[in-house]
């Protein structure tokens, strides 16, 4: 009788492990930085990253908008560029990854530019107007020809679940720096293990503990310790980290703005990681309702910026 050999077990990939650990993995890779480069030369070709980008306050208060003010389709800085994004969207390594948590399949929910904007471009009237505002999207002010990226000035740490009423936890985001990013840079903050209780509503209930480590509490009687992470590296860093796990950026302090990839990317049809880190998540994977920051016409009606303490 030929003795039948035991299947060898199957190793989970990294990224699996660590989005249970962790809510998140990091790179140890960079995509390729001279792809990079290359297409942060021509994204920064298109516009004038200056107080430029903004309207005036008299052009502003004629006709407030707050909603409608984010790249859509057909309103999308990276429809242009789609067809030189395989050093990212096909590089081994984020491949694997995101094959592994998401399966044969997965759906492209969004991708687009990310654009820190440093206080030297942002009119000091409309400082004055968003100070201590906890999500800076500064869509809303920015001329509309420009309205193909979204720009930030400092967001309060929140999951990316915050877009999604109702849409269970089943996608993750995968965040690429085109440019050296350093801690002037407005560098992402993640909360790792933040994921571990499920969907909150942004605000969040943070309380700092020390230097690295912080009290959440999720507003149903369950907290938990997380661990302050500084994502900080050369061009071409990554990182994906799951849609319950809060992040957030300080305003920019350097003297130019930070520009990033941001991708969205949700499950496929087949079971896969995302399933495994989700069984052990001790909150909701999906809410009825995710903030509570903004009045029915967009405007910000809560003041305070937890993240701004770090």
């Amino acid at each position: 009788m030929t003795a039948v050999r035991a299947a060898a077990p199957v190793t989970p990939h990294p990224a699996v492990a660590d989005f249970i650990a962790h809510g998140a993995h990091v790179f140890e890779d960079l995509v390729d930085p001279q792809a990079a480069a290359a297409v942060l030369a021509d994204i920064r070709a298109t516009r004038p990253f200056d107080h430029r980008l903004f309207l005036s306050e008299a052009e502003f208060d004629a006709d407030p908008q707050h909603v409608g003010v984010n790249p859509r389709p057909g309103r999308n800085l990276l429809e242009r560029f789609e067809d030189r994004l395989d050093f990212v969207e096909q590089a081994p390594h984020i491949a694997s990854a995101i094959q592994a948590l998401l399966g044969d399949g997965y759906e492209l929910l969004n991708r687009k530019v990310v654009c820190g904007v440093p206080q030297a471009s942002v009119p000091p009237w409309l400082r004055t107007r968003i100070l201590g505002n906890p999500v800076n999207n500064l869509g809303a002010y920015v001329r509309p020809e420009y309205r193909d990226v979204t720009y930030f000035y400092g967001i309060d740490f929140h999951q990316d679940l915050i877009d999604y009423r109702d849409r269970p936890a089943d996608f993750l985001t995968l965040y690429v720096y085109l440019h050296p990013v350093s801690q002037l840079d407005a560098p992402l903050f993640l909360l790792t293990g933040s994921h571990q209780l499920g969907g909150t509503v942004f605000p969040h209930d943070l309380t700092r503990q020390d230097a690295e480590t912080w009290t959440y509490r999720d507003g149903r009687g369950g907290e938990t310790a997380v661990r302050q992470k500084l994502l900080t590296g050369p061009a071409g860093f990554a990182a994906i980290w799951h849609a319950c796990t809060l992040h957030g950026t300080q305003p920019d302090a350097a003297d130019h703005e930070r520009i990033s990839l941001r991708y969205l990317l949700a499950r496929g049809r087949e079971p896969a990681g995302i399933d495994e880190v989700n069984q052990t998540l001790r909150g909701p994977l999906a809410l009825p309702q995710t903030r509570l920051d903004l009045a029915p016409d967009g405007q910000a009606v809560v003041k305070g910026n937890i993240v701004n303490q770090v």
